[in-house]
């Protein structure tokens, strides 16, 4: 579709609504209007960015008339760091915000009218990330800018944990030092607050094992090579480019609301990652396995079994092509997919087997409607939704969907 650029044309608003993304949406002679960094039913003056056949995207200019939910961004990198698009609203405005855009898009995109009630499960909304991705300029390290290669130097992070703050700081000092080596991009940080794990994103060329003994020196608890993770009961060995989730507050809540509920003789954990909700399962059913493509996931995942006493038959592999496989039909499949969702593939091993009852563990709700559309169609019918707040501050959404025949 052809795209225009205007000439930073200014108009005033009325925001209807946010949308998924975190823009707002008005409407101005028959075009869509999106604006971040605002709330519905703020008056607002807006610029012209981008024009689009139907669609005008712009940047906010002036709050003409605020909402009651209104607050003063806490974080002095807010508007300009692409991290958050929610701070300038109230805690409890967001978690609304949240399950309004959630019940729209599930009945948008898959016609699915969800569950008169819809639970929100919440925590602490600062300092609880434990794992960030930073990137590297010169002697800054940072998040980009919004929808931007820039980069926004920062020296503080409100919703990175404190452990992680430290280490930013670190890491600032670090970078000045002539041994910090120039051509490294990006890295991540992951912690349980007492150890570090550091992994190097992106880099130009290989790094030397010195590099990583020097930031064992200058970094009290860096560990080189795998963290542990307390949680849901367990103790987890997460090797550097595992899945983990990133909320440190949430994690048990998480895990007790998708499993409660769900005993019995067999079930599938698809997409397992390094066992988060394996284990847990492995307390409640008789069989359990679990399917994961990466491998050193899998290391991870078989170690944890292995460590906590627990059978778990653990398949290395494509989740549709173990299912077109299987032909034992468990009680109970609990799917944590990427944001790309289950795909048609997926769906429609499902709808043959026909498991009783199927949890969905979705932090797209896009591709979660389509996905609930698919399994709905099959005969199952859904029963439960939760959001689960595992991103405060930010427009992503973490849903527990769950289905039964």
């Amino acid at each position: 579709m052809r795209q225009s650029q205007t000439n930073n044309e200014a108009f005033e608003v009325t925001i209807e609504k946010l949308v998924y993304g975190g823009d707002g949406l008005a409407r101005k002679n028959g075009l869509v209007v999106l604006a971040p960094f605002v709330l519905p039913g703020e008056r607002v003056l807006v610029e012209t960015l981008e024009q689009k056949p139907d669609l005008l995207r712009t940047r906010l200019s002036e709050v003409r008339e605020p909402a009651p939910g209104r607050v003063a961004p806490p974080c002095l990198y807010f508007g300009r760091c692409g991290g958050c698009q929610y701070q300038h609203a109230d805690y409890e405005i967001q978690l609304e915000l949240k399950r309004s855009i959630l019940r729209e898009t599930l009945a948008r995109i898959g016609k699915i009218s969800a569950p008169e009630e819809i639970r929100v499960i919440s925590a602490d909304p600062w300092n609880y990330r434990n794992r960030s991705q930073f990137h590297i300029d010169g002697t800054q390290i940072g998040y980009l800018e919004a929808q931007s290669n820039r980069l926004c130097a920062i020296d503080h992070c409100p919703i990175s944990s404190p452990k992680i703050n430290e280490v930013i700081g670190m890491f600032r000092r670090m970078l000045n030092d002539s041994r910090w080596p120039r051509f490294v991009r990006s890295l991540e940080i992951f912690t349980n607050e007492r150890d570090v794990q550091l992994n190097v994103l992106e880099t130009e060329r290989p790094l030397a094992r010195r590099f990583f003994e020097w930031c064992a020196a200058e970094i009290p608890g860096l560990v080189l090579g795998d963290l542990e993770y307390s949680a849901a009961g367990f103790i987890y060995r997460v090797s550097g480019g595992s899945f983990f989730q990133v909320n440190r507050f949430l994690l048990d809540p998480l895990v007790d609301v998708a499993l409660e509920g769900s005993r019995g003789e067999a079930a599938l954990d698809l997409y397992a990652g390094v066992g988060l909700f394996s284990l847990p399962l492995a307390q409640r059913f008789g069989r359990v396995t679990a399917v994961e493509s990466g491998g050193g996931a899998v290391r991870d995942l078989q170690f944890n079994a292995e460590r906590a006493d627990i059978a778990i038959d653990v398949r290395q592999m494509n989740v549709d092509s173990f299912l077109a496989s299987l032909e034992m039909v468990p009680e109970f499949v609990l799917a944590d997919p990427p944001r790309s969702g289950l795909g048609r593939a997926v769906i429609g091993y499902l709808a043959r087997l026909k498991p009783a009852r199927i949890t969905i563990v979705a932090c797209n709700p896009a591709t979660l409607a389509r996905d609930l559309a698919g399994l709905l169609a099959a005969g199952y019918q859904l029963d439960q939704v939760a959001l689960i707040d595992l991103f405060p501050q930010t427009f992503h959404i973490e849903t527990v969907a769950k289905l039964k025949l």
